[in-house]
């Protein structure tokens, strides 16, 4: 029979076919039927193109982070609600698997997404006398290649093979700076079959402004192949203007139009404490232009701002909350106007405790306490995501480091459990805010910003992050992570083993990187791993506070750096890209 191969074309993620036997073939065509910004209905429109199907299997990743709610005339796995940007496979109804020659029907859904709807393209794989059809995905098929960085698609196919299938990835004319730079060979088995493999692109630093295109030709023996369309972002982009809007895509933070954006940059510390120890806002510190003219002659493009729940809301005597939410307003839209994306946590915050690793006795918010407290935790997430949504260039940071593993004497069940789920917890004297709590606080706004949310063990420990982590209607989590040469994660391999296998599902930040000398080997090896794992890192910390302990960046507010690990931090940076 003569060979039959069907190439749907569509933008965000393209698959090909070819039939096993000729006989065997089916099509399918995606139509958004509405969209109001946030929800949006689509059909897909399936033929049977071949002899007749005895059953029948639909196939798509979706380039956002679009969620199907409800589903008719098709199974979907994942179940709805799917996860945002989910790989799915859609299974016939038991009423509507078998199909004859020239069949047409229609699959549709609901759904709910933010940023971007682009469409997926949709592959159909039928089943019949005449054999199975292979199909291979790649996602995305437009790339953006940031000038002296990376960037990256994925292949898989579409059902399972008899035998190894070699997909190559070929760069055809164009701008000569794109060049394929991994995963330009790859492989897959019986056993790898259905796990998206990446390819790397990269793109040469030059001296024009322009952003030129190149061709990446996916093909396999057999297959027809597919062009993944590149192109160049020159880093012009990065170096002025305001700082981009983010989501989550899968496991990278990325900006509006797609692009990759890591968060490289440094923490700000006094907002926790200056209020409640009578040293004004910042510390006596600058928030002004001066300031953050100082900070992005370091090329730094995050910010980290720790924050005093009881100071924003004004409660047991702190400061006028709302002098206190305009002060951090006003730096927050600053750093934003400059290029610099503002990370907002809270730091500090009500509750006593008194057990393991207690940085103070006092109720009120003076010291780190093991977990936000469900009293005021909550008020003060409503009031920030009030704040800022709308402004997705702000990220926010739902708590500094828990530590409620600790106050259970190192039950990580407990622990774990009481991290998500708040309430009563083992150890802890007053009622907690459980992640998941202060999620939909913080949607229940109407905020649809990234949120960070750090693991156990002062947010070192990630090792069950994945399993505990909270559901989020907006698709826009990820995983903060801190960590100092003191810490039990402080090597390779465990970074590996635990950050490693967050990293590969969900955007990593660490959130606070620095080691207690005036060195910089440690934070040294900390950012080597990051940059090779695309997880992003701020350092703690800059404030002039004297180098004698560690951890500090600077002499002066004019951005003078301590003359080692100050010194040693912005010389890394200033060789980084954001747009990675």
């Amino acid at each position: 029979m003569a060979a039959a191969a069907v190439l749907l074309a569509g933008s965000g993620l393209a698959t090909v076919q070819t039939a096993a036997d000729a006989a065997v073939a089916c099509s399918a065509t995606y139509a958004k039927s509405w969209d109001n910004g946030t929800g949006f209905g689509a059909s897909i429109t399936v033929t049977n193109t071949g002899d007749p199907l005895t059953s029948w299997a639909l196939s798509f990743d979706f380039p956002g982070n679009q969620v199907i709610t409800q589903m008719w005339g098709g199974v979907p796995t994942p179940a709805a609600p799917t996860p945002a940007g989910a790989a799915v496979t859609v299974k016939p109804e038991s009423y509507n698997a078998a199909k004859g020659t020239g069949a047409t029907w229609t699959v549709g859904f609901n759904g709910t997404y933010t940023g971007a709807n682009t469409s997926p393209t949709v592959s159909c794989t039928g089943t019949g006398s005449g054999g199975t059809q292979q199909a291979l995905v790649v996602s995305p098929t437009s790339v953006s290649v940031p000038e002296g960085r990376t960037g990256a698609y994925t292949v898989r196919l579409q059902s399972q093979p008899s035998g190894n299938v070699t997909v190559t990835s070929t760069a055809g004319a164009g701008d000569g700076d794109i060049t394929v730079t991994g995963g330009a060979g790859l492989t897959f088995t019986a056993a790898n079959w259905s796990t998206p493999q990446t390819v790397t692109l990269g793109a040469a630093e030059d001296a024009d402004s322009t952003n030129g295109t190149r061709p990446i030709s996916v093909a396999s023996s057999g297959l027809t192949s597919v062009t993944v369309n590149a192109t160049e972002a020159d880093n012009d982009a990065v170096t002025g203007g305001a700082a981009p809007a983010l989501r989550v895509s899968g496991n990278r933070l990325v900006t509006s139009a797609g692009a990759t954006y890591r968060l490289l940059g440094v923490n700000r510390a006094s907002g926790e404490f200056a209020c409640v120890q009578g040293k004004g806002m910042w510390d006596s510190g600058p928030a002004d232009q001066a300031s953050v003219d100082a900070m992005k002659a370091w090329n730094i493009h995050a910010v980290r701002i720790p924050l005093n729940e009881e100071c924003w809301n004004g409660t047991n005597g702190t400061p006028s909350g709302a002098t206190y939410q305009q002060n951090v307003k006003d730096y927050v839209n600053l750093l934003v106007a400059n290029g610099i994306t503002p990370i907002v946590e809270m730091h500090w915050n009500y509750g006593q405790y008194t057990g393991q690793g207690a940085g103070c006795s006092d109720t009120t918010a003076t010291c780190q306490k093991p977990m936000p407290d469900a009293q005021y935790a909550p008020t003060f997430w409503k009031g920030v995501a009030t704040a800022f949504k709308g402004n997705n260039a702000v990220v926010f940071d739902l708590f500094n480091e828990p530590y409620p593993d600790a106050a259970a004497n190192w039950n990580a069940t407990a622990g774990w459990t009481c991290w998500r789920d708040g309430g009563t917890c083992t150890g802890i004297g007053y009622q907690v805010a459980g992640m998941q709590s202060l999620v939909d606080t913080v949607r229940a706004t109407g905020a649809t910003n990234v949120i960070m949310l750090g693991g156990l063990a002062w947010s070192n420990d990630l090792s069950q992050w994945l399993t505990y982590k909270p559901s989020d209607p907006a698709g826009n989590l990820m995983a903060a992570w801190h960590t100092y040469n003191f810490n039990t994660c402080s090597n390779v391999s465990c970074w590996d083993s635990q950050v490693g296998a967050v990293a590969a599902q969900v955007p990593v930040h660490a959130g606070e990187i620095g080691q207690n000398s005036c060195a910089h080997d440690y934070i040294d090896q900390v950012m080597a791993w990051a940059d090779a794992h695309g997880v992003g890192y701020t350092a703690w910390t800059w404030n002039p506070w004297g180098c004698s302990q560690g951890n500090v960046l600077i002499e002066d507010y004019n951005g003078t750096p301590t003359s080692t690990y100050g010194a040693g931090f912005k010389a890394h940076l200033l060789t980084q890209n954001p747009l990675s």
